[in-house]
């Protein structure tokens, strides 16, 4: 690519458009856990291949492997930090590589051998443990040791968990250690364009209000329940984050220390099944277990 050529910005954004109508299209003729990761996925390469556009014009230059490994072999969102060819980012010790690898065997051991140990009397229960799993097996497992890969071929590629359990504030949260992939292409294209004319404030509640409805699809939909829980989770997030901004909860140190934790702790676990609620679990996530062979 020249520097400085035009790059018409809804070739960008086109399969954000397309490949979740597809899978809207065929949503009916699949099970209700194909049509959730059909959603997924298609939401995820539509905003995937947005982020790699969007950065073609920041490095012209970047390095055709970097882009197709950007594209096909990292779940994250920061093209930028992927593409450019930079200082050498420090290599991964050990420590590193063996806390991934437990927490991919964690998730395995959870989703494999603890679920299917609970009574069939307590369907909930089976199905909150394999999420864990699953998260677990995913996200803290497999996409950190893909970000240690890369970090030792020299990619600039962070982890998209930072940690999360030792955030003292949502925005910390949410904002710096709760998936960042979501967290960068939230950025990109809701709160970077419109802070300024918005505020800082109604900007990050409009990501949050943008997340729930999302989450509303991937989950709500094909488990044809639950509709508006998920959105109303994320609204509850946005709420807790301009509290703990707020005067009052700068007086109250709700942004830091202990208190911080808990208050942190209470909003994004306290209701956490309105996020992953009871239909979700029986009609989308238990007959993913079972398709799977974990139950």
């Amino acid at each position: 690519m020249v520097e400085g050529a035009y790059t018409p910005r809804w070739i960008g954004r086109l399969p954000l458009a397309i490949l979740p109508l597809g899978a809207l299209a065929v949503g009916n003729r699949l099970p209700a856990w194909a049509f959730m990761w059909a959603l997924a996925f298609a939401i995820y390469a539509g905003l995937k291949w947005e982020s790699w556009w969007r950065a073609r014009t920041q490095i012209p230059h970047a390095e055709a492997w970097r882009s197709a490994a950007y594209l096909v072999a990292w779940p994250g969102m920061d093209a930028e930090s992927f593409l450019h060819a930079g200082p050498p980012v420090p290599l991964p010790g050990l420590l590193a590589w063996i806390g991934a690898v437990s927490e991919t065997l964690l998730g395995v051991i959870l989703l494999w051998v603890v679920a299917r140990r609970i009574p069939e009397g307590q369907p909930l229960v089976r199905g909150w443990v394999g999420m864990a799993g699953l998260i677990l097996l995913l996200h803290f497992g497999a996409f950190k040791i893909a970000a240690l890969f890369w970090q030792r071929l020299g990619v600039d590629a962070r982890p998209i968990m930072d940690a999360p359990l030792g955030s003292t504030s949502l925005s910390e949260f949410w904002g710096r250690r709760w998936n960042l992939g979501f967290h960068q292409v939230a950025y990109n294209m809701i709160f970077a364009p419109l802070h300024k004319r918005l505020g800082v404030g109604a900007a990050g509640f409009l990501v949050f209000v943008v997340s729930g409805l999302v989450h509303d699809l991937v989950i709500s939909l094909p488990a044809r329940g639950g509709y508006g829980l998920p959105t109303t989770y994320f609204v509850v997030q946005g709420v807790g984050a301009a509290l703990e901004r707020s005067v009052f909860g700068k007086k109250l140190g709700l942004r830091r220390g202990l208190r911080g934790w808990l208050f942190t702790a209470a909003f994004t676990a306290g209701p956490a099944f309105w996020l992953f609620h009871p239909p979700f679990v029986l009609r989308v996530i238990l007959p993913f277990m079972q398709a799977i062979h974990a139950l």
